[in-house]
Order: structure tokens, then C-alpha cells, then sequence
């Protein structure tokens, strides 16, 4: 949106951003939201909006200098860890304060069978071991094509928009999206005789039913590590914080 006079610019395409658009809008703040469009049908925040990306670092510094920003809160997806990364050189180049809303991490009870892996690729080799396998998948649909080459396991594979890469050879296609209900995720997997649930760590309450009904089931979880963000980035993990943040920025 060239030209567009704001003030505070959120990176978008979470709850917790929407939530975030709606409290500062509430309070007479001026935002835009930015969403990467990678979902054909996102849930809009209120107030502007502008999707797709901004084509690097120096054209993301150019956007904030001409559009007023005076703030900005990267509250994207905790694996969105190119545009963070973009984010902080952007903003340290235009000279605008930026925080990073970032939603706390799950945590695995005692009672809980989680094999933590450092990337995707860790995932789909420990399920190419050769044992058959019947994997419940919610990694996103740009990451399937990781799990192309597993033959031994066969795939239910959970998307919100159909997958772009290439597909293991044994899978099903289940396009939803949550937030989902512990009753109806414990339904799910005994469906479908889920021995292995693969996700990626991302936090947050919307999709953790999956986790508890996994526990309940005891079924195997391979959970994902976050990447590492960059150093010394000022981070919170509750909306009313970011909130917070932002006023006393602007005033």
C-alpha cells in the first residue's frame, strides 16, 4: 500500500497478531497488517492489510521509511524464520524499534512420548527406518516434499490449502483447519490407527488437542525444534505485553 500514511506495521498471519491489529485498533492506533499470502483463504485482522512479501531487505526498509512506520511487531509464525530475519536488518537499517511476539513453545509432560528432532529432515529419516508406520503429518503443506522418499510409512497428511511439493507414495490428503477439539483429534487418530504424530513445535492452544490426544492414545510424537532466531531480538509471548510495547513506543 505505497503511500499509506501508519504507524505501527505487524507481521502477520497469527492469532496472536490478529488479536494484537484488534487491541491497538481498539485504542485509536493506526495499523497495517502484513500477511505473506501463502494461504489462499486467510482470517483477516481488522484495520489494512497487505499480502505478500516484500522481495528482500532492502525493499522492506524502503516500504517502512515510506510508509510511516514508526513500529513494528513481527508476530508471524515461529517458523517464518526468514521474514524475522529480515525484519531485524530491516528495521535496524530504517532506525525502527521492532519486538517479536512470539508464542510460547510447547512443553511435554511427564507422561508425554516426544522424540524432539533438530529440522524435518531428522523426522523423515527416523520414519525411513524401514518399520511401517502410520503418521499423522501437520508439518504444512510446503514441507511434505521432506517426506517424499519414506516408502515404509503411510501418511495422513493434515493441510489447510493442498500440499506444492512432492507427496510420499503412501498418503491421504485431510484438509482442515483448527482450531480442533480433543474429542474430535482422539477421534482421528483411532480412525485411522495413528502410531506417529509429526508437528512441528509451534505453540499455542489452537492445535495443542493434538498433543494431549496423542498422550492419551500413546502416540509416538516427533516434534520439530523451533530455528533459532537472532540474537539479542526483544522478544514477548502475550499480546497484552506487545500491546504494552507499542504504546509506550509511541508515546
Amino acid at each position: 500500500m505505497p503511500g499509506t500514511s501508519v504507524t505501527v506495521l505487524i507481521l502477520g498471519g497469527t492469532g496472536e497478531a490478529r488479536a494484537l491489529a484488534r487491541s491497538l485498533h481498539e485504542g485509536g492506533v493506526e495499523v497495517i497488517s502484513s500477511l505473506a499470502g501463502r494461504v489462499a483463504d486467510p482470517r483477516l485482522p481488522v484495520g489494512p492489510v497487505r499480502i505478500g512479501g516484500f522481495g528482500g531487505i532492502g525493499p522492506m526498509t524502503d516500504w517502512l521509511r515510506g510508509n510511516g512506520i514508526r513500529v513494528v511487531v513481527d508476530a508471524t509464525h515461529p517458523f517464518a524464520a526468514t521474514i524475522t530475519a529480515h525484519a531485524v536488518t530491516a528495521c535496524t537499517d530504517a532506525g525502527i524499534p521492532l519486538l517479536r511476539l512470539r508464542r510460547p513453545a510447547w512443553a511435554p509432560g511427564p507422561e508425554d512420548g516426544w522424540q524432539r528432532v533438530p529440522t524435518l529432515a531428522e523426522a523423515a529419516r527416523i520414519l525411513g527406518d524401514g518399520a511401517p508406520r502410520r503418521v499423522l503429518l501437520t508439518t504444512g503443506r510446503q514441507d511434505v516434499g521432506e517426506f517424499a522418499g519414506v516408502e515404509s510409512a503411510w501418511f495422513l497428511i493434515r493441510v489447510v490449502d493442498p500440499p506444492t511439493a512432492a507427496l510420499p507414495p503412501h498418503h491421504e490428503i485431510l484438509r482442515s483447519r483448527g482450531p480442533y477439539r480433543l474429542e474430535a483429534e482422539r477421534e482421528l487418530l483411532r480412525e485411522n490407527r495413528i502410531d506417529t504424530l509429526v508437528t512441528k513445535d509451534s505453540g499455542g492452544e489452537l492445535t495443542r488437542p493434538k498433543l494431549d490426544a496423542a498422550r492419551e492414545l500413546g502416540v509416538q510424537v516427533i516434534m520439530v525444534d523451533r530455528p533459532a532466531e537472532p540474537a539479542g531480538l526483544r522478544t514477548v509471548d502475550a499480546v497484552p505485553d506487545a500491546h504494552t510495547w507499542v504504546i509506550q513506543q509511541l508515546s
